[in-house]
């Protein structure tokens, strides 16, 4: 017995009605990055090991799809595309002194080992403002992720923001060594805020700094949370990092779209490079975030160019994902016309599919199997997304059916008319 093939674990194909539905939602999105005046960029879906080595903070070397080239050098499969423009950045506009914008949609690649049922393979689309560290840049990014969920129908949806310069000055003032830092971040990350007291009671951390960490579970929320986040920072790190978040939400206000921002001060990032303000974007139907962002205003220098940036992605899979689920309609366009046809009104079919394609009508030419009832090709249509049917009969007729309404007519033709 022949043993079928079928896709490895993580990964899966796309096709049909969502495969279309797919890309329609990404050519929406795609305008609104656009309309911010980014421009589009493709990065290889392989680089060198180095673009994502340790040092640069993004995922665990173990989560990498690795392999060799002929010469020996080891090559990734990326994980996340921003240290792939940050390369280009340091690269191809070494010399650029004004600001960057860069938008993306590619696949990334993370070998999950211990998370059951997520993919391993996800499309993101993306956007990077690269050479400018202001409040304002901040602010235009978290205005281009609110205005591009809501131009696709999204309204349920909570964008929180943070600052990884908050997080660390309670890490700093708590003196917190290498290791100790990480598994307080895990904690923290899971919420689990007995086990960071334990923990810092454990290592024998200071009163102000344990009831500082307590308090991060009672910094989430509107506007009023930074002033309590300023009351329990224990440095001018960290009241500094409220006050741009302050700035940022003033800024916010002239977009328009402050009432979908909410802050978060326990927010530490996923990946190391982030440097600012970070932020996650969260809805009903999905079980991760939509869309990961943030600052990281070091991360193109370890690439040979010192240059503030920023950046977000959208995880289409989980958006689509929210989307079915919360019963959001894609935009999608029924647009193929079939045109089917008995053998001896082969030419006519030719000509009439090579007249509808000229005027910019997709087409698809059908031969019609004797065996085969009507019905079944109406049906193949509505499978296919079709909008319409045309069947120029061996007995002249020609039937017209709108597979939309399931409105039908049929005219007759002379022999005439058929050969002209």
């Amino acid at each position: 017995m022949k043993r079928v093939l079928h896709t490895p674990e993580g990964v899966r194909d796309i096709y049909n009605l969502e495969c279309g539905k797919k890309i329609a939602l990404e050519a929406n999105l795609k305008k609104v990055f656009h309309s911010y005046g980014y421009h589009d960029i493709q990065t290889p879906s392989f680089e060198y090991f180095d673009v994502f080595r340790k040092e640069i903070g993004t995922i665990p070397s173990k989560d990498l799809y690795k392999f060799f080239d002929k010469d020996g050098n080891t090559l990734a499969l990326r994980p996340d595309i921003t240290p792939s423009i940050a390369r280009v950045a340091a690269t191809l506009f070494k010399d650029e002194t004004l600001p960057v914008r860069l938008c993306y949609t590619g696949n990334t690649f993370i070998n999950h080992s211990n998370y059951q049922g997520r993919l391993r393979e996800t499309t993101q689309m993306g956007a990077e403002l690269m050479g400018d560290n202001s409040i304002e840049a901040d602010a235009e990014m978290l205005a281009l992720v609110i205005e591009s969920l809501l131009t696709i129908g999204l309204k349920e949806f909570q964008l929180s923001v943070g600052n990884v310069d908050f997080f660390q000055s309670l890490i700093e003032d708590a003196c917190l060594d290498e290791d100790a830092e990480e598994r307080v971040r895990e904690l923290i990350n899971n919420r689990n805020y007995y086990g960071v007291e334990e923990f810092l009671d454990s290592i024998q951390v200071k009163r102000s700094s344990k009831e500082a960490f307590a308090a991060l579970n009672d910094l989430v929320g509107g506007v009023m949370t930074l002033s309590q986040a300023k009351n329990i920072a224990p440095n001018s790190k960290g009241v500094m990092a409220v006050k741009r978040l302050e700035k940022i939400y003033d800024t916010l206000k002239l977009y328009g779209v402050e009432k979908f921002i909410t802050f978060d001060l326990s927010m530490s990032g996923t990946y190391g490079y982030y440097s600012g303000i970070i932020f996650r974007c969260y809805t009903f139907g999905t079980g991760d975030a939509i869309v990961k962002g943030g600052r990281y205003d070091h991360l193109t220098e370890k690439f040979g160019k010192e240059s503030p940036a920023i950046g977000f992605a959208i995880v289409i899979d989980e958006l689509m994902n929210a989307l079915v689920r919360q019963k959001v309609r894609i935009a999608y366009s029924r647009k193929n016309t079939i045109i089917l046809y008995d053998g001896e009104r082969s030419r006519e079919a030719i000509s009439l599919a090579r007249d509808f394609r000229r005027k910019g009508k997709d087409t698809e030419l059908l031969p019609k199997d004797a065996g085969k009832k009507l019905e079944e090709y109406v049906t193949y249509g509505n499978e296919y997304y079709a909008s319409n049917l045309i069947y120029l009969s061996d007995t002249g007729e020609i039937t017209m059916i709108n597979l939309i309404t399931g409105e039908q007519k049929t005219v007759n033709t002379t022999s005439t008319d058929r050969s002209s």
